[in-house]
């Protein structure tokens, strides 16, 4: 099962970061959820969002992409030495 580098919570919000193997070099993508629970108390996730939700959402893409931004050069880092 393959992880998520990093989640990244805000209220309901969460963001999962993906590390990639391009042809190249790596690089990440994000995957962006709702998450909330049924009436049965069960957990699900939506990729549709209240307009509350926005401000939630885009804190949580900020701290993803400053953490990619810090992780980068690791990730060419690591390449360069294989």
């Amino acid at each position: 099962m393959v992880l998520p580098v990093k989640k990244f919570n805000v209220g309901a919000i969460q963001l999962a970061l993906w590390e990639n193997k391009g042809k190249e070099k790596k690089y990440f993508s994000v995957s962006l959820e709702r998450r909330y629970t049924d009436s049965e108390g069960k957990w699900h996730g939506t990729n549709s969002f209240k307009v509350h939700d926005l401000p939630k959402a885009v804190l949580a893409m900020q701290k993803a992409y400053e953490y990619a931004l810090l992780k980068e050069p690791e990730i060419t880092k690591k390449e360069e030495q294989n």
